[in-house]
């Protein structure tokens, strides 16, 4: 009879050896290694004689029902459009983010929605049936047909899916679940992939919709195996600001729909609340324009939307200037201050830089360069941007303008909110009723049709700055 063996697993990345390491090759992190105890697998189920004398389970693709696979309304039009259309039956969906940020309270009141039309089990693994009552409550929350179950051993929870047979599950959270054949303790790799497994497998089985809680890393990232990813059909992302109220459901991995989507929600005393016009709450007030902003339109999956970006350039005070980047991605940041002052003129290695985009917005596309570079540029020669002017096109390092996917989407979003005037690569040019369109090829074009006005006249009873006190490099830009 085959003995069981043990294995070291890293608790972070799930990399697995035969002896203890003090550093994991997979992830980098030190004395992450712990001892599991492999079982071996039966004799069966590793004979090929024994899979050949299986009767055959393949089907035709063209025999298989889909009548009875339509999507089911969450009750949640910005989580519909996460998922790509609304909750399949029988998937498996992974939710993770923050604690606080508010992922119990996005599942609670979805469960109650969903409630009303179907039953429901909501599996509360880290908190009595008493404190969930109390935070649908204090929601305002109705549910007739939401069952409570706080249970963390995963053979309970098992059996009272087979039991109950509701159409949705709920299990808050898949780290305090825990399998009792197992002796690793709840939240260790293997006690998170056999339990993601055995609830996978019920699933797939019962066609039970499953929404799962998952805790993330100090770096953000799931914690538990990178398996658990793979296992599961969609992986959400709950993000946002504490100092802020409204909140991002972001999807990495969707089988059922596109990635990188986005819902964006308000948490308020009520909960959480669905955002219609989500372009607002990345735009300030264009009553009062300032000196260094500029507007793009970015695409999140299928969606597109409306954000500011805000620039700030000064003299350095010490002997490198410092570069920082909000919203932006870091080293995209450099490459547009390196074409800026090579390409332009601009002597950014003597100034500090600041770039954010306005509510935090993760702007990581390049489609964002071009209101980037203009944003920069306007804060060094203190000029407005007109405020109803969107600026889209990526800058490659010679300074040319390049074109951006979705480009009538974008334009379609930004005409909607009231933009009359875009800047856009030449070459890719759609037309827009109502739009002035204008072409540019490089860098200097677009800075120079965004900039084209006098600068910002100085407030009463201060001094305008000195020739020396700004540099003015030479460059077809600066004669303009």
């Amino acid at each position: 009879m085959a003995k069981t063996r043990s294995q070291f697993t890293c608790t972070e990345c799930g990399y697995e050896n035969v002896r203890w390491l003090g550093r994991c090759p997979g992830c980098d992190a030190w004395n992450s290694f712990v001892e599991q105890t492999v079982s071996p697998t039966p004799a069966a189920h590793r004979s090929p004689a024994a899979a050949a004398a299986r009767p055959r389970a393949a089907v035709a693709l063209d025999a298989i029902d889909q009548s009875q696979h339509s999507r089911v309304p969450s009750g949640f039009g910005e989580l519909d459009r996460v998922l790509g259309g609304g909750v399949v039956p029988g998937s498996l969906v992974l939710i993770g983010g923050d604690p606080g940020i508010g992922k119990s309270t996005l599942l609670l009141q979805t469960a109650c929605r969903l409630s009303q039309a179907q039953t429901v089990l909501y599996v509360a693994a880290e908190e009595s049936a008493q404190q969930v009552k109390l935070r649908a409550e204090r929601l305002g929350v109705a549910a007739p047909g939401l069952f409570l179950l706080a249970e963390t051993e995963l053979e309970a929870v098992l059996g009272e899916l087979e039991s109950l047979k509701p159409a949705i599950a709920v299990v808050d959270s898949i780290q305090a679940v825990y399998l009792g054949a197992l002796t690793a303790a709840a939240g260790s790799v293997s006690q998170v992939r056999e339990c993601t497994a055995s609830l996978m497998r019920l699933a797939k089985r019962t066609r039970i919709t499953l929404f799962i809680v998952g805790h993330v890393t100090k770096e953000g990232s799931l914690a538990g195996p990178k398996v658990l990813e793979h296992l599961v059909d969609t992986v959400l992302y709950f993000e946002g600001d504490r100092f802020q109220s409204h909140r991002l459901l972001r999807s990495v991995k969707n089988r059922f729909g596109a990635t990188h989507e986005i819902g964006v929600f308000e948490m308020g005393e009520r909960g959480l609340a669905e955002v219609e016009n989500p372009s607002e709450l990345f735009l300030t007030s264009r009553d009062e324009p300032a000196p260094g902003t500029a507007t793009i339109v970015a695409c999140e999956g299928t969606r597109p939307l409306v954000v500011e970006l805000q620039a700030l350039v000064s003299p350095t005070s010490y002997g490198s200037p410092r570069r920082t980047a909000t919203g932006i991605e870091y080293n995209r940041f450099l490459q547009i201050l390196a074409v800026l002052e090579k390409r332009v003129g601009i002597p950014l290695s003597k100034l500090d830089a600041y770039v954010a985009s306005v509510g935090g917005l993760d702007v990581s596309e390049p489609a964002a360069d071009l209101g980037v570079a203009v944003a920069v540029a306007a804060s060094f020669r203190d000029r407005i941007v007109d405020p109803h002017t969107v600026l889209l096109g990526e800058v490659g390092l010679g300074g040319q303008v390049r074109p951006v996917s979705q480009l009538e989407l974008r334009l379609k979003e930004a005409f909607k909110l009231g933009y009359r005037r875009a800047i856009v690569p030449r070459g890719s040019v759609v037309g827009m009723p109502g739009m002035e369109i204008v072409p540019v090829s490089r860098v200097v074009e677009a800075l120079v049709a965004a900039l084209g006005g006098p600068p910002k006249p100085t407030s009463a009873g201060s001094n305008p700055p000195e020739e020396t006190d700004v540099p003015r490099p030479e460059s077809d830009f600066q004669k303009s």
